[in-house]
């Protein structure tokens, strides 16, 4: 053992080198596993485990099973079986007798003398009359500190070179060592929720004691991680919003009544309760920081436009940031036909605004001649200058990166900000990844919008009906996408599905018809392009990786095609979908899939059956989890090692309003905060800059 006087100091931060054992190539090896220092090592938790603590007598034994025993050394002998060593114990307890097998491994058979008493754990088979065990797990029998036979057995996840019973060794070397930093938790937060101490914590969730204390382990390790981040989102909270001052709004007047009669529908229950959670945020002086989610079409952008007007009409400039030229052109559009009639002034400002034209509107802007500015990322440019920000609103806000964001917050002083997402978020996930924000839904459609048919096809003769039915379509005059997967995460490989397939479909099923391409290699410009002559109808198909999922919106699209639906995942399956059945004529959308993909039609059924974005985002966290779930997208979210979003909600609530609770105690949240900015910079960098 290396000397107890290093072990002393020993933090968590330290090398995992610092263990006996460990030297550089093993180091190299735990490094596949994520595993750098020695609080990595502690974390690095079992995946599952095998109950061994129950000792079976030989006659118990049953082929096919994993069992343990106890049983005395007889013989050992070596044989050369096809070229290959084959090394056999026979053991025997006083109920029958089995043999130990291990190939390739000749010492074995003389590793222990006859008499030896040992614990054994395999998968039992039968040789001849005996009970056989192929490369057993095995432990003397008066061995006191046993960690991989006659006990609950923690599994890990292993890379090549290193071991099962090397990993335990070492994981229990470091549990064993007083480490600095040991607890994260307030006493009176362990008290409250009655949690082990972290050291115990580590040792039962490793070395169980019982089944019992296993699970006692998990919910304090699951409890810590997701009160942490949620101090942490208190705090960012705290700083954007309850230590600063906003201007406060007055209430609704004559232009919002102008307004409302413009809309072309009356707001569904849902619009109405979101626009006044946001009505009221505006009036306070705090800022507001609210998220607003619905499906594609739930009226997100209709709420939005009302509380732009409701600061024009306090005399502030209203912002709204989105991730396409051609959205943005497609909202200033909309909104110009809105809000011109009732005297608000609209801009709209992107990167193909130049020259003369640009420098003309960024002093109207700076002036305060322009209400409300429509625009990318264009407007978080240094020298874009605004008058007075009252609101800023940002679309689609996952395809922005938080520094973005607090750029376009920074144009103004303290502005209320709305950011709006068409991808439904399952209440965990919402509360873990958007934390520091209050959350409005809409879960309504408008009157009169119809449900897109959705069905899921597999088969060649399939295949060929559905793209004969997308011709149909096009002959009737309206429009249809075909998407492609991504086969890898390449957009090299996604660009050669995107362009095999378009050629295929141009040489066969849609020859003649006008067809476009769009793909992740392409430039900006050559996507605005193809994008363009979409959205004005020159090209009657678009052939497309999932570029499209976002930021192009085509009325007259009523059809999309999926292509190896099964590689996507149900959210974003979802999201893709709600590109078409933005008009009034019936749309439909065809989930093809390869039909040697046994799971995929019943996971792709759920598309079939529901609409609801909500209920396909629940589901898609349950059989996906977090991780990919958002895997195609930019997100925050850090990496959770033992909470699961889809099955720890009601600690994740315990956890918030424990951690919420303690961030309005300065001198509690003055003891958490380094450690808090320490574990979370990499995903809340410029918040904790400050």
């Amino acid at each position: 053992m290396v000397g107890k006087e290093l072990f002393c100091s020993m933090s968590v931060d330290q090398p995992v080198g610092i263990l006996k054992g460990v030297g550089a190539v093993v180091g190299q090896h735990l490094s596949r596993l994520g595993i750098i220092t020695v609080g990595d090592l502690l974390e690095h938790f079992p995946r599952r485990y095998e109950d061994r603590s129950q000792l079976k007598s030989i006659r118990e034994i049953v082929a096919g099973q994993v069992a343990t025993f106890a049983a005395v050394v007889e013989r050992g002998e070596v044989q050369r079986v096809r070229g290959k060593s084959l090394a056999r114990v026979w053991v025997s307890d006083e109920t029958g007798r089995a043999v130990l097998v291990w190939f390739n491994q000749p010492y074995r058979a003389k590793t222990w003398k006859s008499g030896t008493r040992l614990i054994v754990c395999g998968k039992a088979t039968k040789y001849r009359d005996a009970v056989q065990i192929e490369s057993a797990e095995v432990d003397l029998a008066d061995e006191l500190d046993t960690l991989n036979t006659a006990r609950i057995v923690p599994i890990y996840p292993l890379t090549q070179g290193i071991g099962s019973r090397a990993l335990r060794k070492l994981i229990a070397e470091a549990i064993e060592q007083p480490i600095a930093r040991q607890e994260a938790l307030p006493l009176s937060v362990l008290q409250q929720h009655r949690l082990m101490p972290r050291q115990q914590a580590l040792r039962e969730i490793h070395f169980p004691a019982d089944w019992t204390a296993m699970q006692q382990a998990k919910r304090r390790i699951v409890f810590e991680e997701l009160f942490l981040l949620q101090c942490a989102l208190a705090f960012l909270r705290k700083q954007r919003v309850e230590e600063r001052r906003s201007f406060a709004h007055g209430e609704d007047g004559e232009l919002i009544r102008q307004l409302r009669q413009r809309l072309p529908f009356e707001l569904t229950r849902d619009q109405e309760q979101a626009y006044g959670e946001i009505r009221d945020d505006m009036e306070r002086d705090r800022p507001m920081h609210r998220l607003l989610q619905g499906d594609v079409g739930s009226g997100k952008t209709a709420v939005a436009l009302l509380a732009l007007a409701k600061t024009i009409e306090n005399r502030q400039q209203g912002i709204l940031m989105v991730p396409t030229e051609i959205l943005a052109e497609q909202h200033f559009q909309s909104c110009c036909d809105l809000m011109s009639g009732i005297g608000i002034r609209c801009a709209l400002l992107t990167g193909r605004v130049k020259g003369k034209k640009r420098a003309e509107l960024l002093q109207q802007i700076s002036y305060g001649t322009v209400d409300l500015v429509i625009g990318t990322q264009a407007l978080i440019q240094p020298d874009v200058q605004f008058n007075q920000v009252g609101l800023v609103v940002v679309d689609e806000q996952h395809r922005f990166g938080v520094a973005q964001r607090a750029n376009l917050q920074a144009k103004g002083d303290a502005p209320h900000t709305l950011v709006m997402s068409a991808t439904p978020i399952p209440r965990t996930m919402a509360l873990t990844l958007y934390g520091d924000l209050d959350i409005s839904a809409i879960r309504q459609l408008p009157p009169g919008r119809k449900p897109v048919v959705t069905a899921v096809r597999s088969g060649e003769a399939a295949r060929e009906k559905v793209y004969r039915f997308l011709a149909e379509e096009v002959a009737a005059g309206r429009q249809g996408y075909v998407v492609c997967p991504l086969v890898e995460d390449s957009e090299k490989t996604e660009a050669q599905s995107a362009v095999s397939i378009f050629e295929e479909l141009t040489a066969t099923a849609l020859e003649g018809l006008a067809c476009g391409l769009l793909h992740g290699r392409m430039n900006a410009e050559e996507k605005e392009a193809v994008m363009r002559r979409f959205v004005l109808g020159q090209l009657s198909v678009l052939v497309s990786t999932t570029v499209i999922e976002v930021g192009i919106n085509v009325p007259n699209a009523t059809m999309m095609i999926v292509e190896d639906a099964d590689r996507f995942g149900l959210a974003q399956l979802h999201q893709l979908r709600g590109r078409v059945g933005r008009g009034s004529e019936r749309s439909y959308c065809v989930l093809l899939h390869d039909g040697c993909a046994a799971a995929a039609p019943e996971r792709l059924q759920v598309l079939a059956q529901t609409t609801d974005g909500f209920v396909v985002a629940e589901r898609d966290l349950v059989l996906r989890g977090p991780g990919q779930f958002l895997g195609y997208r930019q997100h925050g979210l850090p990496e959770m090692k033992m909470a699961s979003l889809a099955d720890d909600a009601a600690i994740l609530e315990d956890a918030r309003q424990a951690g919420f609770r303690l961030m309005q105690n300065q001198t509690e949240a003055a003891k958490l905060l380094p450690y808090l900015k320490e574990r979370f910079e990499r995903f809340f960098g410029i918040m904790f800059a400050g």
